[in-house]
């Protein structure tokens, strides 16, 4: 496949959220539910986000979060089926690694369910030590004075 016209793209505002639904549905089981709203939510809280166009088609997506120094976390990496195989996804992930937000930091975490040997041909390696997971379910508690509940361990206004 002639991928010399492929785009790799930073931009979020590029971001076609109708694609990108599409692109999880058909590509990635354990994202194919989630809501525009919260697609949206999670893409303003990561950098870098990487698209990559096929013309006007997204055809690959990734993101990231990170402190920019200490630790970094790569989210929610696909690649259209009919491009697969031919460097994209691999450059995807190599354009996250170098983005400025990302290049610098000493620890890069991901997880995956079925492609461990990707990402170990690109350097990852699996990991033993880092095992513990919470299933987060917002804590409310009532302060004496405040008419609203608020999450535990955050101030109000």
């Amino acid at each position: 496949m002639d991928c010399r016209h492929i785009r790799f793209c930073s931009r979020k505002s590029e971001i076609d959220f109708t694609q990108l639904k599409s692109l999880f549905e058909l590509s990635a089981f354990w994202a194919a539910d989630r809501s525009f709203e919260d697609w949206k939510i999670a893409i303003e809280n990561s950098v870098p986000t990487i698209t990559v166009w096929d013309g006007d088609r997204l055809i690959g997506f990734s993101r990231a979060t990170s402190d920019g120094v200490f630790r970094a976390t790569i989210w929610d990496v696909v690649i259209h089926p009919e491009y697969r195989g031919v460097g994209l996804g691999r450059k995807m992930v190599e354009t996250l690694l170098s983005h400025p937000q990302m290049n610098r930091v000493e620890r890069v975490y991901l997880m995956t369910t079925h492609q461990q040997r990707f990402y170990e041909r690109i350097g990852f390696e699996e990991n033993q030590t880092t095992t513990m997971v919470l299933q987060n379910q917002l804590i409310l508690t009532r302060f004496p004075g405040v008419e609203e509940p608020v999450a535990a361990g955050i101030e109000a206004d």
